[in-house]
């Protein structure tokens, strides 16, 4: 897709160097409504001087408003916090710096990515299981149901199928309804992205998701079980993040 020009004069904008900015969300997963804010994540560089302190320094920086005309949704971590996220089982920022759609980047950002890939694992499976149970109970107290967290349902649980299949981070729903097809969900998509953030299901539409939820869920625990993706990132992958992260911040 193409990025709001806007975008790259919010990155320049944030307050410390970005080794990388990259759209989250349903930009990310094919399916953003007309008025879906945009997420935007990153990881940056805090001087020295901020870290050698007596006082912790703050190491995540999230702003949400509108800015240049566009509704924002702003994260970003410092690159030692971010390095820390990537040897846990933590999709979120596995998807973040792989993301394809690239608003900023740096040679370290293709550096970055090269050691995220290594940092699979077959436990990752546990990220996108507890993901999918999120979404599912936030799709089950709303009255009337909205698509949205359906959609991230099926989002999460077919990027953790694949992910245990393949080890590749797939984020993007189109792309996986192709591999992993999924009757109805195609339509859904499209009434979202013709619709609003907030559209709504009737209760006959909603009704039968269940059953496809727990089997989805079943085939993620069976893929996980005979993947054979490794079950720690090898100590190497540890190192080459502390060479990166040292690198960076002493050039800060």
């Amino acid at each position: 897709m193409e990025l709001p020009p806007q975008l790259h004069n919010i990155v320049r904008a944030q307050p410390w160097p970005l080794v990388f900015a990259t759209i989250s969300g349903a930009h990310l997963y094919g399916f953003p409504s007309p008025d879906s804010d945009f997420d935007l994540r990153g990881a940056h560089v805090l001087p020295v001087r901020q870290c050698v302190g007596l006082v912790d320094p703050v190491e995540t920086l999230e702003d949400s408003r509108i800015i240049d005309g566009l509704e924002m949704d702003i994260v970003s971590n410092d690159i030692r916090k971010f390095c820390r996220l990537l040897l846990r089982k933590n999709g979120y920022v596995l998807e973040q710096v792989l993301s394809p759609l690239v608003v900023q980047t740096t040679p370290e950002h293709e550096e970055l990515k090269h050691l995220a890939r290594q940092c699979v694992t077959r436990h990752h499976a546990h990220h996108y299981l507890g993901f999918a149970e999120t979404q599912w109970n936030l799709f089950l107290k709303e009255e009337p149901p909205r698509v949205k967290p359906l959609l991230y349902l099926y989002r999460v649980l077919l990027t953790g199928i694949h992910l245990m299949r393949s080890g590749v981070v797939e984020a993007n729903l189109e792309n996986l309804l192709q591999e992993y097809p999924q009757p109805g969900i195609p339509e859904l998509m499209e009434r979202k992205r013709q619709g609003r953030e907030k559209e709504t299901l009737t209760a006959q539409e909603a009704a039968g998701h269940a059953a496809v939820k727990i089997q989805l869920e079943a085939r993620l625990v069976e893929e996980r079980e005979r993947s054979s993706l490794r079950e720690l990132p090898d100590d190497s992958v540890r190192q080459g993040l502390e060479d990166l992260l040292i690198r960076l911040r002493l050039g800060a």
